[in-house]
């Protein structure tokens, strides 16, 4: 069993599952030129790109956590969770580690957001990575398999064997 703290959440891996802090100089490398995810989760059928973000973290200042909330409802955080998407993508491609479907994950917690405001930045994150090619048609090789914005109790109702709790 592995765990990780990101941001005042804590995430716990099963054995077997591996999984790495990408978000940091010693892991990525690149971060003065390329965003990059929190985490990457290799399971056996899948890899998860995951993005934590906990504006009600108590360790937040209250400015940037009503910021942050703010700029979530009004879409203008949607281009950097793009950005951390892409990037990521192309740094694990050119690393050679690009052999399984990857899921895009944008964990957020916080006070007064509703599952109608995560799938709205769900749906812009969708048309904007894009999961889908040109005029809509299907990539002849998918990129990423899905992407969802959702919640600690999203998550773990969705992934049980991987539970997310508060530190």
């Amino acid at each position: 069993m592995t765990e990780f703290e990101v941001d005042g959440l804590k995430i716990t891996l099963p054995d077997g599952v591996v999984g790495r802090k990408f978000d940091n100089s010693e892991t990525h490398g690149l971060s003065h030129c390329m965003k990059a995810v929190d985490i990457i989760i290799e399971a056996k059928d899948a890899t998860i790109f995951m993005e934590f973000k906990y504006p009600d973290n108590p360790g937040a200042e209250e400015k940037r956590r009503d910021d942050y909330i703010n700029n979530f409802l009004s879409g203008s955080i949607d281009r950097n969770l793009i950005l951390k998407c892409r990037d990521t993508l192309l740094y694990e491609i050119f690393s050679g580690k690009f052999e399984m479907p990857i899921y895009y994950i944008v964990l957020i917690e916080g006070k007064g957001l509703e599952p109608k405001h995560l799938l709205r930045r769900t749906d812009s994150l969708k048309k904007n990575i894009p999961l889908l090619g040109p005029y809509g048609n299907k990539w002849k090789k998918t990129l990423i398999q899905e992407c969802c914005v959702m919640n600690v109790a999203q998550w773990n109702k969705k992934y049980p064997n991987y539970p997310i709790t508060y530190c």
